[in-house]
């Protein structure tokens, strides 16, 4: 058996119905005792990015980066390629129904965004330098009372993330990088590999202050210019608006009856349907998976709750929003409608045809230049999460951080030169073992951390 029917079994077996079961679980008991105030107070986070709600309740650290900045680089992490080619594979693996549960998975999953970053803010550390280090990893070490079971979770963690870091957080997106520029502009993978190599080399060797000012930079720009390009193919074809919003929520629990037309002939179940949705949710918004906390602890606030709702937004901006914009694109420009399921293009190629249906070939350059931005931008902002995860199991010590920043970018060639069905298993294995730690972390200070920010509303 090839290493590859290897890691899709792998890839089979973590995200089977356990770990939906508990992802879903935690959110939706996250959200029900926190009297759904995620809900509630959306527009009070909101406000919080926009220096609205400025009340905090202790003094700024020193050594860290705005709230904003904070924010942006957890966009840049999550508003990747999981938004353009992570909503089209989970709705051709998946069908059109998976967008349904992406969203659900989304908005379920700002209760567990809210907490993972809350406890990340809270129980934070500060590294030899003087620099505010937390996540996960640190929670569990300083939160829980029981210090040695603590000290497995925190170093799993750290593990995963560490594995996560290449694989989803650069294999996958370099990847995306190579496909989308050789496809368009014909340029051999390999010297796409070197120039995305060296560009990232050059931004993360300036750490967090680096990172941050480049994705401070590229994702209001991208998500604009993204956004702008997704709403016209929708508005080119309004009139199958209708349809394709009762097909998606039709084919979310009976895929089989609401095929054809728009929706194409892609025959799944309804399990496969919720397995796409969930996991390619998780792996866009990243809610229960802990790694935003990390970037979250990074914040120069001491107010944790404040940066927990300001956090939680990433989730509704990265799914409700983009992801939504774009499974919709993809339905109701007829491209599902136009091949035979064994003959649907795959990754960019899919991307490409939504737009070339809609605006002719000339639109490769704008997808092409879309893909790339998305990508980069969560290469760097994944370096930093995936920094402070190695550097946890170095015990603190920043002295050895060079040696991760320049094998994460060396990584980014390996990413450009493999084949896209590994790159989406690895990182799909390392997405669903990351998450179990960090829920179990949750769950287990759940119940003061949600009588905590009841106290705050």
């Amino acid at each position: 058996m090839s290493l590859l029917k290897w890691m899709e079994r792998a890839d089979d077996l973590v995200w089977g119905p356990w770990l939906l079961v508990l992802l879903l679980f935690t959110g939706t008991y996250l959200m029900i005792r926190m009297d759904f105030l995620p809900l509630h107070n959306l527009g009070f986070a909101f406000r919080c990015i926009l220096g609205r709600e400025d009340k905090g309740r202790g003094p700024k650290t020193k050594g860290g980066i705005s709230s904003f900045s904070a924010l942006t680089t957890e966009l840049a992490v999550t508003i990747g390629t999981g938004n353009i080619l992570g909503v089209t594979t989970a709705m051709v693996l998946g069908g059109p129904g998976a967008l349904f549960w992406m969203v659900v998975t989304s908005i379920i999953g700002m209760a567990t965004k809210l907490a993972e970053s809350t406890l990340s803010v809270k129980y934070r550390s500060v590294n030899e330098k003087g620099e505010r280090a937390g996540g996960p990893m640190y929670t569990c070490v300083n939160a829980l009372g029981n210090k040695r079971l603590g000290k497995f979770l925190g170093s799993c963690f750290a593990i995963l993330a560490v594995f996560a870091s290449f694989g989803m957080g650069n294999m996958t997106q370099s990847n995306s990088i190579a496909d989308a520029l050789s496809l368009s502009f014909g340029l051999p993978k390999a010297k796409i590999g070197l120039f995305v190599t060296l560009l990232t080399i050059l931004v993360v060797l300036g750490g967090i202050s680096s990172i941050s000012k480049v994705t401070r930079l590229l994702v209001p720009f991208m998500g604009v210019f993204y956004l702008c390009g997704t709403l016209a193919v929708i508005l080119t074809h309004w009139r199958n608006v209708p349809a394709a919003l009762a097909g998606i929520l039709g084919s979310a629990f009976c895929p089989q009856a609401m095929s054809g037309g728009i929706l194409g002939s892609i025959t799944v179940s309804a399990f496969q349907s919720l397995r796409w949705g969930v996991s390619r949710g998780i792996f866009s918004n990243e809610a229960g998976l802990g790694a935003s906390g990390i970037t979250s602890a990074a914040a120069d606030t001491e107010d944790y709750i404040k940066q927990g709702y300001i956090s939680m937004t990433g989730v509704f901006l990265d799914t409700v929003v983009m992801c939504s914009i774009m499974g919709l694109a993809l339905v109701t420009s007829g491209v599902l409608g136009e091949y035979a399921p064994s003959e649907l293009p795959e990754g960019t190629e899919l991307v490409l045809a939504i737009f070339r249906s809609t605006f002719g070939p000339g639109t490769d350059m704008f997808v092409s230049i879309c893909i790339t931005l998305f990508a980069f931008a969560t290469i760097v902002g994944w370096a930093y999460q995936g920094e402070r995860a190695f550097e946890f199991l170095m015990g603190g010590r920043t002295r050895y951080n060079v040696w991760y920043r320049f094998v994460y970018a060396l990584t980014a060639f390996l990413g450009c030169v493999f084949s896209l069905d590994a790159v989406w298993c690895f990182s799909d294995i390392c997405n669903g073992l990351m998450a179990v730690p960090n829920l179990i972390c949750v769950l287990a200070l759940s119940g003061p951390l949600c009588k905590e920010i009841k106290g705050t509303a």
